[in-house]
């Protein structure tokens, strides 16, 4: 297979990724549950603050972090040898609504093409502080209502 043969569908898969990270980045803005949960697999996890949450766990992790903006970049994406995977890092701009106060970083993500589209299998936070240092946060008061 030719590299032009491949570029057309590297860039409908590139729009496609880009696209459902948007709607990510729109449903969180917008304090929209169900909406950021459909662009995740059934297995899907989200990693910051020191653990690795499963979908079950969204619904009450997103009513307890802050509201606000999430801004966010285009993402650096590689895809796998069979482009049914991929990886990708975004960045992140996070402006809570109540103070203007910001966070940054980025997210590493794991892509998987389902037949509904491109889907995040998962996403890690890692933030950028003042120090320069780089990581996924300490534990904070987000406490799992079930054992």
């Amino acid at each position: 297979m030719s590299e032009n043969s491949i570029l057309p569908h590297a860039c409908e898969d590139l729009a496609d990724i880009q696209q459902m990270l948007a709607r990510y980045a729109v449903a969180m803005t917008r304090g929209d549950i169900d909406r950021v949960l459909a662009v995740f697999t059934p297995d899907g996890s989200y990693s910051a603050f020191g653990d690795t949450y499963p979908l079950d766990d969204f619904p009450e992790l997103i009513a307890a972090a802050p509201k606000g903006l999430f801004l966010t970049g285009t993402p650096a994406v590689d895809f796998a040898e069979d482009r049914r995977t991929a990886t990708g890092i975004q960045p992140l701009c996070f402006v809570e609504d109540a103070t203007h106060a910001m966070r940054i970083g980025y997210y590493s993500d794991t892509y998987v093409r389902t037949p509904d589209g491109w889907r995040l299998r998962t996403r890690a936070m890692t933030f950028i502080r003042r120090s320069g240092a780089h990581d996924s946060g300490i534990p904070h008061a987000f406490e799992r209502s079930r054992p």
